[in-house]
């Protein structure tokens, strides 16, 4: 019997699509590791493995092997109750059983546990269940710190450290180029001094550039090489490497045959250095800013609860609230966990959980979610889901599992990174002879320039030219822009879909949801609201149909029957004051008898009618019309006369007859599939607008209805609640099931709607679409830049031209395709769904 786990680790130090290939072999690599897929822009690992074949710390191996670091985290707890050397013993050797921990350190004097894991191995909750399963009190430390801080600080550090580089880089490397080019620029070169671009200057300032701005390159690439691994840091470290030590050479040995005192590259050296750190900032700048909706998310969680245990009210940390805690919330407090309401009234805001902007009135008995902001009353609920289980934990970890998986089209960039290194370097050497040995003699000229700019060349020599479009090949051939491109933009699109109670459970579900031109919904619970209730009330025999829904209301109010239910709740809502029955008879099969103030009532079906000798036949028409709409109707008689019909009908959503409107504006088949009869389904289709209706299919041949529809070259999407409709919602090609914003975890499907609104089915449809637009733009432009740089860069149009790019030209085009990459992602965070946007007055 195989154990299967799932473990998500956080890898630093992944530069590229290149990296995440290298990870990912290593993992897969590993006997027991069955997936392995990783995600750059959020550098996390997700690995589902074989526990008794492979353990964590062997994954963590595995990645530091090809040079990349998996971050630690720690944890500081009091742990209470512990009296000697054995106690403290027994607690570190229980908590270093668990998965992911790196180490432990019980100290019995001040009763601390020091803990350091692996973020996302284990949590919190685990570790203090450990230790309260053992006997122990556990209390959580102020200075503990969570995971959200971790990350945070993380990246805040990563810009700091960019930043500072940026400080030493650009000055000197603006200094190396204004000494470079003092004979360049015609008569503006007095106003340089001399002395700045004499070559043993330039060489001074260029190396603590390239020593202090260029080490993290250089690092990287040897702790690589030494594993057998290569990556965006090789690309870098030779560019930079090469340039600085042919001017080096050249300036020390300027006869050696590498070009000569004129083929110094220092200022090459340099820009290169500040323009790929420029790059790295950028990139750490805006990584974040895409996963920005998932740490909004996780801001939500509340860190206490205020618990009523022992008839006292006590604050304590939100991992210690149990099932049945009864919980007080104040105003302006979050809700910490999911639960019931017992007391009190208030509004809720739910809109980071729902997407719903007006918040929604809690009553007694009303659900609420963890997460939420209590508005206005102060309520006492009870908690029915706690920890992982919440909703808002729920959703957290949707969202998490969709930012880390990989869409289909993806591969492309995969299959990229996978040669593309090495097939680099060996074009910048294939460039290199070409010129050196031929190109060179042909077509060189002193007069070239660089593109972009009036500089010319000179004399710098064979070897000096040839090292130079060698250079710029290596420099400009980065393909971040390319492993940025589509994980980018699939982290904003389920962000953007997370902010509108639209959850994607993959990358494959928004890439499938861009194509589908064909949507079928469940009727029950999904079209319509799910239960019945009252669509018309005609009074007859002089009575008022006030008078018609009061006596109906009396009669049925201790009635469990559907239809009754509906028919009471019609009576609350216009406060009509139900009366006590005398006397009450159920006619199994036709309907009810009363007494209501002295007047014999009967409800129920035309044989009823028929039994007591009541004539209906003059309603006939009337009768038929509400039963050609779908609806049920029922007969009211009062003292042996006609006095009214209630026609009771399971309605559309408010939001229906929109979202199918809208779907067929964008060119979407909208059907309907249903077990109820023909008319009834009908009828309900016409009011929806739905032309294309499937009736009484059973549950179990849904599927197969869906499956029809796709041999006719349809990508269909299935609308369903999630439970009888499961085998149809699996079948189809996205599967979208009706949410209930409590009750996330158990909906089946690849696209879960937290609110019941259809309204969503249009708004996940047009994210999936937005979304793949950024995807094939961004990719277009990543595979773009490279096709018409790398050409250019090898000196393509040199021969027609005579211009050049310069490698510090290259590393800028570098740097700036990367981050536009990234922009034009983020474009994404002021996307509106259509259906979404306000509507003009």
């Amino acid at each position: 019997m195989t154990h299967k786990d799932q473990v998500v680790l956080p890898v630093r130090g992944m530069t590229c699509a290149s990296c995440v290939a290298h990870v990912e072999k290593a993992l897969k690599g590993l006997a027991g590791v069955e997936e392995a897929k990783v995600n750059l822009m959020t550098g996390k690992a997700t690995v589902d493995y074989d526990s008794d074949k492979v353990g964590v710390s062997d994954l963590v191996k595995a990645i530091r092997d090809i040079g990349y670091e998996v971050d630690t985290g720690e944890l500081t707890l009091k742990v209470t109750g512990m009296s000697c050397a054995a106690c403290v013993n027994k607690v570190e050797k229980a908590i270093k059983a668990l998965p992911g921990v790196t180490g432990v350190a019980v100290n019995l004097a001040n009763e601390t546990a020091k803990v350091s894991f692996y973020p996302g191995t284990v949590d919190k909750a685990q570790i203090r269940q450990v230790i309260e399963s053992l006997g122990y009190g556990v209390e959580e430390r102020a200075d503990a710190q969570s995971e959200l801080d971790r990350e945070r600080r993380a990246r805040e550090e990563e810009i700091r450290r960019q930043r500072r580089n940026m400080w030493l880089t650009w000055p000197l490397g603006l200094i190396a180029m204004l000494g470079t080019m003092r004979e360049m620029v015609g008569p503006l070169g007095r106003f340089i001094p001399e002395w700045m671009a004499h070559n043993y200057f330039l060489w001074a300032i260029t190396t603590p550039v390239v020593v202090f701005g260029g080490w993290q390159f250089f690092v990287k690439s040897w702790q690589g090489l030494k594993r057998g691994v290569t990556d965006m840091n090789l690309l870098y470290a030779t560019g930079i490497g090469a340039s600085y030590l042919i001017a080096v050479l050249n300036t020390v040995w300027p006869d050696a045959g590498f070009g000569g005192p004129k083929a110094t590259f220092y200022e090459s050296a340099a820009l290169l250095t500040a323009f790929i750190v420029l790059g790295r900032y950028l990139e750490a700048l805006t990584k974040g800013r895409t996963s920005e909706a998932i740490r909004k998310l996780m801001s939500l969680q509340a860190r206490t609860a205020r618990v009523i245990r022992n008839g006292k009210e006590i604050e304590i940390p939100v991992e210690q609230v149990e099932i049945g805690d009864i919980i007080s919330v104040r105003p302006g407090e979050s809700i910490p966990v999911d639960g019931n309401v017992i007391e009190g009234y208030s509004a809720v805001d739910e809109s980071m959980i729902t997407g719903e902007s007006i918040p929604v009135e809690k009553k007694e008995g009303d659900e609420v979610i963890g997460g939420t902001i209590n508005k206005t009353g102060t309520f006492k609920f009870k908690a029915t889901k706690v920890g992982k289980d919440t909703a808002l934990s729920q959703i957290i970890k949707l969202v998490e599992d969709a930012q880390g998986s990989k869409a289909p089209i993806q591969k492309i960039a995969d299959v990229v990174a996978g040669h593309f290194i090495l097939g680099v370097h060996l074009l910048a050497l294939i460039v290199f002879g070409f010129w050196f040995f031929i190109g060179y003699n042909q077509w060189f000229t002193p007069d070239s320039v660089f593109l972009l700019s009036t500089t010319k060349l000179g004399s710098i020599g064979v070897f000096g030219f040839s090292m130079l479009l060698s250079l710029t090949v290596l420099v400009i051939s980065c393909p971040c822009a390319v492993g940025l491109a589509t994980p980018s933009a699939i982290m904003a699109g389920s962000g953007k879909g997370a902010e509108n109670g639209i959850l994607f459970k993959g990358a494959e579900a928004i890439e499938t949801t861009a194509r589908l031109n064909a949507v079928v919904f469940d009727k029950t619970g999904t079209l319509t609201k799910g239960e019945p209730s009252v669509t018309d009330v005609i009074a007859l025999g002089g009575f008022s149909q006030d008078d018609i829904l009061k006596f109906a209301a009396s009669a049925e109010k201790n009635s469990e029957h559907p239809l009754g239910e509906a028919i009471v709740r019609g009576a609350e809502e216009k406060s009509l004051g139900i009366q006590e029955a005398k006397s009450f008879n159920a006619i199994p099969g036709h309907g009810i008898e009363a007494d209501i103030a002295g007047n014999l009532v009967l409800l129920g079906n035309r044989r009823l009618m028929q039994q007591r000798n009541i004539d209906i036949s003059s309603y006939t028409g009337q009768v038929e019309k509400l039963e050609r709409e779908g609806k049920t109707v029922m007969f009211m008689g009062i003292n042996g006369q006609p006095a009214g019909l209630i026609a009771v009908a399971d309605t559309l959503k408010e939001s229906s007859v929109e979202a199918v409107r809208r779907l067929k504006e964008m060119g979407i088949k909208v059907g309907m599939i249903t077990g109820d009869n023909r008319r009834t389904a009908e009828a309900i289709a016409k009011q929806a607008g739905i032309d294309y209706v499937l009736a009484e299919v059973l549950p179990e041949d849904k599927a197969n209805e869906v499956i029809k529809l796709q041999k006719q070259n349809n990508k269909v999407a299935m609308v369903g609640d999630g439970i009888n409709d499961a085998p149809a919602l699996a079948q189809a090609d996205v599967g979208i099931a009706i949410g209930s914003g409590t009750d996330v975890a158990k909906e089946t499907g690849d696209i879960i709607l937290i609110k019941g609104d259809l309204r969503d089915v249009v708004a996940a449809i047009e994210i999936g679409r937005a979304t793949m637009r950024k995807v094939r733009q961004n990719l277009f432009w990543a595979f773009g830049y490279n096709s018409l740089g790398i050409p250019i860069a090898a000196g393509l149009i040199y021969p027609l031209t005579g211009w050049i790019v310069s490698p510090q030209l290259a590393a800028l085009f570098m740097a700036l395709s990367s981050f536009s990459v990234t922009m034009n992602t983020l474009m994404l965070k002021g996307f509106v769904p259509s259906i979404k946007k306000p509507r003009m007055a």
